[in-house]
């Protein structure tokens, strides 16, 4: 069966079931990534992910999954932070989420032990259905380390895109999204993230997604700034097509996408993540209609959540999951 013109995804995070966090094992994470990928397909997501629940760690739970899991295992790059660390780090007032660094460098940063390619191959036989890999951007990563041997953002983020572009081209996910969250906020570093997202980006085998939201921790929005400052990195981007935060914002902005290279695809965000009250189908119809009237039906190629599922109840989660869907189907009248 042909796929409808316009496609549902996620963004990637699901909630962590209850009954994981009580039993943190590999067997039991396995069955929990088992429920997250067939909670998509009877919702009937067009494409899917493990709910980032590969990124869990069974033995410290606590870790955070998009950052930690991949600074912890990367080589030059050590996990014992001093009292001066933290000082420094809260002084810089890097992120307002965030009291602690992940790391602090001090050599220069390699793979170590991190395999993402083991992960995927963890989870891609748990489905028949299109499943796509996630990683978080270099420029996020890099924010959250205290350097002391580079001196030079720069040097430090396209180190961890040679990282990240050396793990992901063993990973044979059709689809592969770098997710980015903290850029929105600083739209001056724009100017050169290119460079590193790019060389990330080019290591990927098949379609390429760059994911961008203005972060969602505590159900909050996390960054301050607009589409239209991001719009000549955007240009430069050797990306596939963009996943981008539009329902908690507002759709006032959209028209700015009119500049975005005809070859970068979109995805729209048409179901807001931030809030627990689940859309109708015709909200998200609307939503649709409307991108498409201001971008083209040829533009318009996924719509998604804003974000992740993570703060959510899954209740909640699993009914905006069916609800994109329904909506989708509507504006299709399929």
């Amino acid at each position: 069966m042909a796929l409808p013109e316009i496609k549902t995804k996620v963004v990637g995070s699901y909630p962590i079931p209850s009954w994981l966090s009580m039993n943190p094992s590999t067997p039991a994470l396995r069955d929990a990534i088992m429920v997250v990928l067939k909670t998509q397909e009877l919702a009937g997501i067009d494409l899917i992910s493990d709910g980032e629940l590969s990124r869990y760690d069974v033995s410290h739970p606590e870790t955070n999954g998009m950052i930690d899991y991949f600074i912890q295992p990367m080589g030059g790059i050590s996990s014992a932070v001093t009292r001066s660390d933290l000082e420094q780090f809260a002084s810089e007032q890097r992120m307002g989420f965030r009291v602690q660094p992940a790391g602090v460098v001090e050599g220069h940063v390699a793979e170590g032990t991190m395999n993402l390619p083991r992960d995927w191959r963890f989870f891609k036989g748990l489905s028949r259905s299109e499943t796509m890999f996630t990683f978080t951007a270099p420029y996020m990563l890099s924010r959250t380390l205290i350097d002391r041997h580079y001196g030079d953002i720069r040097q430090l983020t396209m180190d961890i895109a040679e990282v990240l572009r050396k793990q992901v081209q063993s990973i044979d996910a059709s689809v592969i999204q770098m997710d980015e969250a903290h850029l929105t906020g600083h739209a001056k570093d724009a100017e050169w993230v290119h460079e590193p997202f790019n060389h990330a980006l080019n290591g990927i085998q098949g379609e390429k997604a760059l994911h961008l939201c203005f972060g969602n921790y505590g159900g909050q929005s996390i960054q301050k700034g607009y589409w239209k400052d991001l719009m000549p990195f955007l240009n430069k981007l050797d990306v596939d097509h963009l996943v981008l935060e539009f329902a908690r914002r507002g759709y006032d902005e959209l028209h700015e996408f009119n500049e975005l290279k005809p070859e970068i695809k979109l995805g729209v965000g048409v179901v807001d993540i931030k809030d627990n009250e689940v859309e109708s189908k015709d909200t998200i119809a609307r939503r649709i209609e409307n991108a498409v009237k201001v971008l083209g039906m040829e533009r318009i190629k996924w719509i998604h959540p804003d974000c992740g599922f993570w703060m959510l109840p899954r209740s909640v989660a699993d009914r905006k999951m069916a609800v994109l869907v329904e909506g989708r189907d509507t504006f299709l009248d399929l």
